[in-house]
């Protein structure tokens, strides 16, 4: 079933408002339990967590930056 555009807004907000942040408490507790790497693994590591969390939200955040398609205004935002 695919999501209105509205409903995709509305998910990648609660998304970055309140799954991110969680996500990263998360990823943060999860590091901590180990002892400290090297830097650059450290960096690694955040770096493929930070890429890893949007993976399976691709498809909630892709065009949500452009006017609603189902509106029929062919200006974006702010225009």
């Amino acid at each position: 079933m695919a999501l209105s555009y509205k409903s995709r807004r509305r998910w990648s907000l609660f998304i970055l408002l309140v799954g991110l942040p969680g996500y990263i408490a998360a990823a943060w507790f999860l590091v901590s339990l180990f002892e400290r790497p090297s830097v650059l693994l450290e960096l690694g590591v955040y770096i493929l967590l930070g890429v890893v969390w949007a993976l399976p939200f691709r498809a909630i955040f892709r065009g949500i930056g452009q006017a609603d398609p189902e509106d029929g205004n062919d200006t974006g935002p702010g225009q």
